[in-house]
């Protein structure tokens, strides 16, 4: 393959738009990987939630959060695409 075709080969349409390739919003996906990253600052049983460790049940809440914000960072820029 010659190096034009491999650049073809990997690049990848983002649509028709040049300028939808970056958008600030992208960065609320970096800060839901700080806390679930930051161990220390969980690291410990109380409070308990139900019976669950703080360790644990902070991390199922870091689940929900991260998939709201991830949908939310999707919807927007969605919507800004088209």
């Amino acid at each position: 393959m010659g190096s034009r075709a491999m650049l073809a080969y990997w690049e990848t349409p983002v649509g028709d738009n040049a300028e939808g390739k970056w958008n600030w919003w992208y960065l609320l996906l970096l800060f839901q990987f700080v806390p679930a990253l930051w161990v220390p600052f969980y690291n410990s049983i109380e409070p308990s939630l139900f019976g669950f460790p703080f360790f644990y049940w902070f991390q199922m809440a870091l689940i929900l959060v991260s998939s709201a914000i991830t949908a939310f960072v999707y919807l927007v820029t969605e919507s800004v695409r088209s």
